[in-house]
């Protein structure tokens, strides 16, 4: 026995130091807790910001951003103190001349006031035929000349006033009622691919 107990290198003296249960005390702990299931956690979603851009750059559709945004900061719902209409800030004559007869409907309706835009635009490009087969490509009043901006400067003015301000080297201008003059509408808008419109005197709106 006393070989057995040497060999094995253990003592039959008590060792406090691995039996002893009273140095692990749970004294003070709280032992009872709840794990909730996966389905009762509210699970904290982050707010996604969007962060870009959409880019249209010269093309028609880029046109009709950009002066849209000029007219009424892109706003379909807009009426300015002068009672014009809209995103791109219609005369209520003008729409009668283009089809359009019911202002409430007009500015309910989006898609109205882009078939609008189209036809306006088409009616100016049949008007200043010639005057964009002339002067696109020169300069006047140092501005260069580009159907794109013709276009928009008659959304503006009207294509009368564009052909006097071209005809007369620049000499005749017009500005309207916020100050905003033919010269700069040719400039701000120059370059946009406006071939998708059609010369048309008598378009009219259809949806």
């Amino acid at each position: 026995m006393v070989v057995l107990v040497t060999a094995t290198g253990f003592s039959t003296k008590e060792d406090n130091s691995y039996n002893t249960v009273s140095m692990f005390s749970s004294e003070g702990l709280d032992l009872y807790y709840y794990v909730p299931n996966f389905d009762e956690v509210e699970v904290a979603i982050p707010e996604i910001k969007e962060n870009y851009h959409l880019f249209l750059g010269k093309t028609y559709v880029g046109f009709k951003e950009a002066l849209g945004f000029k007219e009424s900061r892109g706003d379909y719902a807009t009426i300015n103190k002068f009672g014009y209409l809209g995103k791109y800030q219609f005369n209520i004559n003008t729409l009668k001349m283009i089809g359009v007869h019911n202002a409430d409907r007009f500015m309910k309706d989006s898609k109205l006031q882009e078939a609008a835009f189209t036809a306006y635009t088409s009616r100016n490009k049949w008007i200043l035929r010639r005057d964009i087969k002339r002067y696109v490509g020169r300069t006047i009043g140092g501005v260069k000349i580009t159907e794109s901006g013709i276009l928009a400067a008659a959304h503006l003015a009207g294509a009368g006033n564009v052909k006097k301000f071209l005809r007369s080297g620049g000499a005749i201008g017009f500005s309207d009622a916020f100050g905003t003059s033919i010269g700069y509408y040719l400039k701000k808008f120059s370059g946009y691919d406006t071939s998708f419109i059609e010369p048309n005197q008598k378009a009219k709106v259809r949806l």
